[in-house]
């Protein structure tokens, strides 16, 4: 069995080089779900008396006013042979022979938080005591409950000290080891009315009454010990420690035991109590009942570890990876982020995320009203195709049919589709952006990264400026080329009319009436909307190639090129973490190794039981 109080004492220190020590934190914490016991009781009740009883040493600053200041989580080990020693956990490696020298470095480190005023701090310290004259047990010494400020002091401080107990005891794992002085109204015990505050039933409470032999004479404390006066579950332990003039002689600790059990013994009222009477007696059921408790513990210790080990694990991963330290790694890691972007951008564009089916609107839906709305029917109005057909032939009339004035009519028809081709263009460059910034602020590791995901969208809207102006010369050049040569097929298929090409008995001017132009005009309408149905086919072709199917392939090109290029400082400043996000990442993963540790211990420990 003592290897738990073991597990425990480990865990506790692994949790205050943690910082973890019961305050509120947004951190999980371990330290709270760890049974302890925690000593309580007021200024002058014989506490730092018995606890030093249990230890066998003088060790514990003494003095007037406020002595304990700081936690002292106090682990014993017994050890069969050897010489004893004390080690602190802020000076590992360093023994302490001499319980002189350990009393002045628990003051020295109390005034190292507090400064050489005389206020409290929460901050525990941690004193391990190695001797065959102990048990294996671990007690948390609390600040004295005191009434009073004292000299230096803020008012503020009796109301401090009661909170810090009262935190600490409060705690339903917590065993409270309730000190009060036999020779005082026992209703008026400041240890028994803060443990009544939280421990009402006194199921987890442990009374100890000390100067039982300095009570006056014709009085004793057999109703008290006895469970009559104030009945706790556990039964009431009194102790007789050293006088003050013991104190001063240095009296040797062993011998003062010896003098206990030699009172409780010999005396005719607590004769019949002697057996569980006593310091010794005490420490001994403290440790099996902390032993005991910390067995009891262990399932509910292991399910909360293992929750709690997702829990961080959930927040570790949500936070991202910590940035790496060499400019390798750091190129590394902006291209894997970079490449999850991508991924996700693409994911918009293939469907597997939403976005993608816009575009194809654009072709389907916005292109072809575009187009409908040129209305080249207004366009080949009789007046415009007289006016064109005329000035097409110059001074000199056409001969046989007006070739120049149909090129002209077909050229001016046809470059009116240059606006819904560039607005279909435009178009798709806008789904194209709004892709990228949904992809941007679905990158999880992006929000890491303020910097970087700044960087990462004006790449990539530069990449798609440079896709739309070459998309643009692209439908523009499908626009020219049918400007430029047109398909003679389709006029040489037409029926053929000898006032078409001009009757040589007419006058030249009847080659320009109504008839012959609203002919001209049909023939040139047919053409136009030929090439405009080919041009809906072929415009989102070009926007496809030089858009869509560039963006898929190459984004980030000229960005991967450039980030190549960038010396360590540079990538530094492109993963501008959050300073409290790489701090809380720090403090969760030093967390998650406690977690960690412990459930490695505990699941040894639950094992070889």
């Amino acid at each position: 069995m003592e290897n738990l109080i073991s597990l425990v004492n480990k865990l506790q220190r692994a949790c205050t080089a943690l910082g973890d020590h019961g305050e509120e934190s947004a951190l999980p914490t371990l330290w709270d779900a760890l049974p302890a016991i925690a000593v309580v009781g007021g200024q002058s009740s014989g506490k730092s008396s018995v606890l030093e009883s249990i230890v066998g040493k003088d060790f514990l600053p003494r003095g007037a006013g406020i002595v304990t200041r700081r936690p002292l989580v106090l682990q014993l080990h017994r050890i069969d042979k050897g010489r004893e020693y004390a080690e602190f956990m802020h000076l590992p490696r360093k023994r302490f022979t001499d319980f002189a020298t350990v009393r002045k470095e628990i003051s020295d480190e109390t005034d190292r938080e507090t400064g050489r005023t005389k206020q409290i701090s929460s901050v525990p310290i941690h004193l391990s005591i190695y001797s065959p004259n102990v048990v294996n047990l671990t007690l948390i010494d609390l600040p004295g409950l005191t009434k009073v400020a004292v000299e230096g002091q803020q008012e503020s401080i009796v109301q401090d000290i009661e909170n810090m107990v009262r935190s600490f005891i409060e705690k339903p794992n917590c065993i409270i080891l309730a000190i009060s002085p036999a020779n005082q109204d026992l209703a008026t015990s400041d240890a028994i009315k803060i443990s009544r505050e939280v421990d009402p039933k006194g199921e987890r409470t442990f009374g100890v009454l000390t100067k039982i032999d300095l009570m006056d004479k014709g009085t004793d404390a057999v109703d008290i010990l006895e469970g009559r006066s104030y009945k706790l579950r556990f039964p009431w332990i009194g102790v007789v420690n050293r006088s003050q003039a013991d104190i001063n002689k240095s009296v040797d600790m062993i011998a003062a035991r010896r003098r206990e059990r030699e009172y409780f013994a010999n005396s005719p009222n607590y004769k019949h109590l002697s057996t569980r009477m006593g310091s010794e007696h005490l420490g001994k059921m403290l440790s099996k009942h902390l032993e005991t408790v910390i067995k009891s513990r262990i399932p509910g210790l292991q399910s909360l570890i293992n929750k709690t080990i997702a829990e961080l694990e959930a927040e570790l991963s949500r936070l991202g990876k910590p940035i790496a330290s060499d400019a390798g790694g750091k190129l590394y890691m902006i291209m894997e982020i970079c490449r999850t972007f991508d991924q996700i951008f693409r994911e918009h564009l293939d469907g597997v995320r939403s976005g993608g089916d816009k575009i194809y609107s654009v072709f389907d839906n916005q292109l072809p009203a575009a187009l409908k709305r040129l209305q080249f029917d207004k366009h080949l109005s009789m007046d415009n195709v007289r006016k064109l057909i005329t000035e097409a032939d110059g001074y000199q009339p056409h001969l046989i049919a007006p070739e120049q004035g149909y090129r002209r009519l077909i050229e001016s028809s046809l470059l009116t589709i240059k606006g819904p081709a560039e607005a279909a263009v435009d178009a798709v460059h806008s789904l194209l952006k709004d892709l990228v910034h949904k992809a941007i602020g679905e990158t999880m590791e992006l929000k890491q990264y303020p910097t970087l995901r700044v960087e990462v969208g004006n790449a990539a809207t530069e990449s798609l400026d440079r896709m739309r102006d070459e998309s643009k010369k692209a439908a523009l050049q499908l626009v020219d080329m049918e400007c430029g040569y047109l398909t003679v097929e389709y006029f040489r298929k037409l029926p053929q009319d000898i006032e078409k090409g001009g009757n040589p008995t007419h006058s030249i001017f009847d080659r320009y009436n109504d008839s012959y132009l609203r002919r001209i005009g049909v023939n040139v309408l047919s053409y136009v909307n030929m090439v405009c149905a080919s041009l809906r086919n072929s415009i989102p072709k070009s926007v496809v190639y030089c858009q869509v199917r560039e963006a898929k392939r190459g984004l980030l090109d000229h960005f991967f090129t450039d980030l190549g290029k960038k010396e360590s400082k540079q990538l530094s400043k492109l993963l501008d973490e959050d300073p409290a996000i790489m701090q809380r990442r720090s403090n969760l993963g030093k967390r998650l190794e406690l977690y960690r540790s412990a459930q490695q211990e505990i699941d040894a420990v639950a094992w070889s039981k």
